[in-house]
């Protein structure tokens, strides 16, 4: 007599699947349940917000009593406000003084300190310490490097024989002041980036340069900067996308002027919004700095993401 036991087999092995899935899936819950309250934090304090901007800038947006929707007013109006070309402009500006002054500047420097035999945790500190003084306390320091009467700027330039200039007031050289002290304010950070960047390169590619005869010049042109490639590109990005944002210096310097040579979106928005108390065109101007930076940021990732592959 023969007993057949391959359909028992074949059941028991459906069942110890069908375990296993009812098991992920369970895990696949937890994890949700774990996710969901800070999903609905995010999701109210961040897209919240971003819905609402976008329902406002389409409406009259009235405090005391309902709002009306007005369509594509708000966005019309903005388009044909002149400060829409000034604000835009002066970020272009700021986003090409900043690459200028604080973008290479920080890749010198952590190339040097890189090429340090000895002191590289003292340099490391001296350049971060910038980094953690309050914003507010660096326009009050940088306030006084700047004033026009008794600035110490001004003072070292006639002490060499120079001119005292108004730096703050003058349309030609307010902007590269203002990002000079951006530089000075986000060197340390940028520098530490670099650093940690060069120093995960292989010491091998250097060894290898050495042993060809390879001077230090040859060796950063040919080595680090290569390497460096992928983090300048990132750094680059993230840097356009912050200074597009910027307000607080323009703001607590100038005030978007003289002539409103540093306003920025973000001050338009705050004027608008704060001010005029015109919510709807405020945030018809939120809504195109919200594309803006999207684009950004979604060249962001996708540079990210060819890196990490």
């Amino acid at each position: 007599m023969t007993v057949t036991v391959e359909p028992v087999q074949g059941l028991a092995t459906e069942s110890r699947t069908k375990t296993k899935k009812r098991f992920r899936w369970s895990e696949q819950i937890s994890a949700y349940l774990f996710l969901l309250p800070a999903l609905l934090v995010f999701g109210l304090f961040a897209w919240y917000p971003i819905i609402q901007t976008f329902i406002f800038s389409f409406q009259k947006v009235s405090l005391n009593g309902p709002s009306t929707w007005v369509g594509w007013s708000n966005f019309n109006r903005m388009l044909i406000d002149p400060t829409f070309k000034t604000a835009w402009i002066n970020s272009i500006t700021f986003a090409l003084l900043s690459i200028a002054m604080g973008f290479v500047i920080p890749i010198a420097i952590a190339i040097m300190i890189n090429e340090m035999r000895r002191a590289k945790a003292f340099f490391r500190l001296v350049y971060f310490l910038p980094t953690v003084i309050p914003i507010t306390i660096s326009i009050l320091i940088w306030r006084l490097i700047y004033s026009a009467d008794n600035g110490v700027l001004n003072a070292f330039i006639v002490q060499i024989g120079g001119h005292a200039q108004s730096w703050l007031q003058d349309t030609r050289l307010v902007k590269p002041a203002i990002i000079l002290l951006l530089t000075w304010a986000n060197f340390g950070s940028t520098l530490l980036i670099y650093l940690a960047a060069i120093q995960d390169i292989p010491t091998e590619y250097y060894e290898a340069a050495e042993i060809e005869g390879a001077s230090p010049f040859v060796r950063i042109r040919a080595v680090t900067l290569p390497h460096l490639y992928p983090t300048m590109i990132i750094t680059f990005v993230l840097q356009v996308i912050a200074v597009v944002q910027i307000f607080t210096e323009p703001f607590l310097l100038t005030q978007g002027g003289p002539a409103n040579s540093t306003l920025t979106p973000v001050l338009v928005i705050y004027r608008k919004a704060f001010l005029d108390n015109d919510f709807g065109l405020a945030s018809a101007w939120s809504m195109s700095l919200i594309i803006i930076l999207s684009i950004f940021s979604i060249v962001y990732l996708r540079i990210s993401r060819n890196t990490d592959s």
